[in-house]
């Protein structure tokens, strides 16, 4: 028999790898450095791609219009632009040129107020909208991404594929979530990232101790130390080894820490619903307090945000 009779054998590393047909095809609106990497990890998941970005090197359509001619409706479109008035005319030139039944998914840093407007303005043209927090930054590409969404459950099912196709090997369980109707999604995305800034300064301030003292004659060892074995050990902790890895006293970094709004929107929920939030707190306070003096803990604050996210760091004056 010829060998291309015989089907290769399935690859079991991925629910949706090396399949022969796609899946789906859907749109994707945004390939920034998360959205670029997506469209290449659902393509090696099995769904087709159309891709738009307003960035000729990249874009694989010319225009929302082309883009929504080449996928087949029902359509979905998923949108990865940043949150705010990008994401508010993404959404408003989708609701004038989709079609009844087609589903918007908007998989961006969208403040979870926001999404209940969007849906709105969507769902009374016909069009469905779902909200999915999408994490895994740049090593979401080789690793995958941990997914929560929000919308109607007859919505989520119907995107089950592109969310298995995004999400890390495994137990869907372990990295995906329907989490509730729309704005569920985004809101524990939002508390997600609150809590990585309750890691990160945490870390950062461990790792200022240890700097200042001179006792430690392996500051970098110290941390790989702490890698296997210890109650500390996380990803964060492994993205903290690398950096030092990379620039052992973080000489190249200055201490200056942007925050990406969901950091604050986390504090604002807390006081909202009076819940004592002070690790989350003190974390956005300090990330203000590296805007005005020179602290070697916002220094590597600022380093894991550049290995875990890719976010721009300055360079030390």
């Amino acid at each position: 028999m010829a060998a291309w009779a015989h089907p290769p054998a399935p690859n079991h590393r991925h629910p949706l790898a090396q399949e022969r047909v796609p899946l789906m095809h859907i749109g994707l609106i945004g390939l920034g450095k998360m959205g670029f990497n997506m469209r290449e990890r659902l393509r090696k998941g099995g769904v087709e791609v159309t891709g738009y970005d307003r960035n000729p090197d990249v874009t694989d359509a010319a225009s929302v219009d082309e883009l929504i001619s080449a996928v087949p409706a029902p359509r979905i479109i998923w949108v990865m632009v940043p949150s705010g008035p990008i994401t508010d005319a993404v959404i408003t030139e989708l609701s004038e040129k989709l079609e009844p039944g087609d589903l918007v998914i908007d998989g961006g840093n969208s403040r979870f107020t926001e999404d209940q407007k969007h849906g709105d303005l969507l769902t009374g043209k016909g069009i469905r909208f779902a909200d999915c927090g999408v994490s895994g930054g740049v090593w979401g590409l080789q690793n995958g991404y941990g997914l929560m969404a929000g919308g109607d459950a007859a919505d989520i099912e119907r995107a089950l594929p592109v969310f298995d196709a995004l999400r890390p090997e495994g137990e869907r369980a372990d990295s995906f979530v329907h989490v509730g109707g729309i704005g569920a999604g985004h809101y524990a995305k939002m508390v997600h990232n609150g809590i990585e800034y309750g890691l990160m300064q945490a870390y950062a301030e461990g790792y200022q101790l240890l700097a200042s003292k001179d006792i430690i004659n392996d500051l970098p060892g110290t941390f790989r130390a702490w890698q296997k074995g210890t109650v500390v050990r996380s990803w964060l902790l492994d993205l903290l080894v690398k950096a030092l890895e990379e620039d052992p006293g973080l000489q190249n970094i200055d201490d200056y820490v942007e925050d990406s709004g969901e950091g604050r929107w986390t504090v604002e929920e807390a006081i909202a619903n009076a819940i004592p939030a002070p690790a989350i707190t003190a974390a956005l306070f300090a990330r203000f307090e590296s805007r005005e003096d020179s602290s070697p803990a916002m220094k590597m604050v600022s380093a894991l945000r550049h290995q875990f996210g890719g976010h721009a760091t300055r360079p030390a004056k």
